[in-house]
């Protein structure tokens, strides 16, 4: 029963956080009627949820970290391999979404993730765990049809969000990653420990086929497809036709804007941080001898809750504070996460603590992550453009990723080296200067407005 209670417990605090934050999320008036909003919502929720469980489809790797069945090293290179598929398929995947839609690429992203998690599974079931080339090929696969995951939740909700109402759907995209992120590090684990191995990766694939369902169901590309009036945004793309660019144009048009060039490098430096934080925790606390402690077994619902607070005070400022800006709001979590990275050096030999230095870091880089990656990629890249400019922000985040996949891997200790703290002082003293860069970064930018190309005109 004692057991019961402590697994349950975590679920109902959650699920009251996330109540909460959504309750109180103030609105921005532009005119919409309450059948409207609450078709939107229909639209956006089993979107949101399967990018969730995405999430879920792509963390379980980690888990074989904490159970020693592949190395640092090897975890590293595959994770390294995976990111930098992740991040080049932008290239093609966001301007493919901004030609045929949202709703397809969500359909594609979530079908591919399904299968590659599913054969993942499968071949653990009949053969035990795959080689380290087999584990990277078929991880490699499964970002590439995550990639689409990011473009179509931006994609669709472009067309769906007045630009003065982004910001707080900003802060609902970083409840929507927090919650990927706690069904990853907790529920996946859970599940495979009630069943056996294979469910690591075979429960996500199960779940992305019902949610493939409802998205097929329910999702639409615009207002106007489900049966209302499309509206201007407001955004980069107001004022221009509906008509598909070609891809190149596009491309050709966002790198020669210094504030989508300057956000894109800003989100390499949180891919850093933020899954150097994310993927890494549970390796350290396991080395110093932090199992058991509440942190470590509730990884996933702690980092949710952080994000969760993150993405919400974010969005909120971003909208009634900032007057919809999203670069104020960065430059303010990036000091958060310099602060944190310079707390926990003198705070390793005090692991408990550094656990919860961790968590109110992730508060910071996962707003940050629904800012720039999530809003501003609309805001600037504009409704028409909106995949490409998504896959060539969050791209550079997965840079970021393999960067500190490679850089983490081959730094960090491992085996019996790792209960030694001082070989953990690389962890945050990586982290230093990647948030000092973003700061710089957010602070060059911090004036920038959106400006409708059509007004240009």
């Amino acid at each position: 029963m004692d057991k019961l209670i402590s697994e349950v417990v975590p679920i109902l605090i959650l699920c009251a956080v996330i109540a909460l934050m959504v309750r109180r999320l103030p609105r921005v008036d532009v005119g919409h009627t309450d059948a409207f909003r609450r078709r939107r919502v229909l639209n956006w929720l089993p979107l949101g949820l399967t990018y969730a469980f995405l999430y879920m489809g792509r963390y379980n790797l980690t888990q074989l970290l904490v159970l020693k069945l592949i190395t640092g090293k090897q975890f590293g290179d595959i994770d390294a391999t995976g990111s930098l598929v992740y991040g080049v398929a932008f290239l093609l995947n966001g301007p493919l979404t901004d030609r045929l839609g949202g709703r397809f690429a969500i359909l594609l992203g979530a079908a591919g993730a399904a299968v590659c998690n599913g054969v993942i599974g499968i071949l653990i079931m009949t053969g035990g765990v795959p080689s380290v080339t087999v584990l990277t090929l078929l991880f490699a696969l499964n970002m590439y049809f995550q990639s689409f995951g990011a473009v179509a939740i931006v994609k669709v909700n472009a067309s769906w969000f007045h630009l003065r109402e982004r910001g707080t759907f900003g802060g609902i995209f970083g409840i929507l990653i927090s919650l990927g992120v706690y069904l990853a590090f907790d529920w996946a684990p859970k599940i495979a420990e009630l069943t056996s191995l294979p469910w690591l990766f075979l429960s996500p694939a199960v779940v992305l086929a019902v949610f493939w369902v409802l998205c097929l169901l329910f999702v639409y590309n615009v207002p106007s497809d489900a049966g209302f009036p499309d509206f201007d945004v407001a955004d980069a793309s107001s004022g221009e036709s509906d008509k598909p660019e070609r891809a190149v144009t596009i491309l050709k048009r966002l790198l020669g804007s210094r504030v989508i060039v300057v956000i894109a490098l800003i989100t390499l430096c949180t891919g850093f941080l933020s899954k150097g934080i994310l993927k890494w925790f549970r390796t350290f606390a396991q080395g110093v001898h932090l199992t058991g402690s509440y942190v470590f077994d509730h990884w996933g619902m702690v980092s949710c809750i952080a994000g969760i607070t993150g993405g919400m005070f974010a969005g909120i400022i971003s909208d009634q504070l900032f007057k919809s800006r999203r670069p104020p709001v960065a430059t303010i979590l990036f000091l958060v996460m310099l602060a944190g990275a310079v707390a926990i050096v003198p705070l390793l030999t005090a692991p408990a603590i550094v656990s919860w230095v961790i968590a109110v870091m992730s508060i910071a880089v996962i707003g940050v992550n629904g800012m720039l990656a999530g809003v501003a990629s609309q805001d600037f890249g504009g409704r028409r453009a909106a995949g490409t400019a998504t896959g060539l922000i969050d791209g550079f985040a997965y840079i970021g990723t393999a960067l500190q996949g490679v850089i983490y891997g081959h730094l960090l200790p491992a085996g019996t080296a790792a209960s030694d703290i001082d070989n953990w002082y690389a962890w945050p003293l990586v982290m230093i200067p990647v948030a000092i860069v973003g700061l710089a970064l957010s602070l060059s930018v911090y004036n920038a407005v959106v400006k409708p190309r059509a007004a240009a005109h």
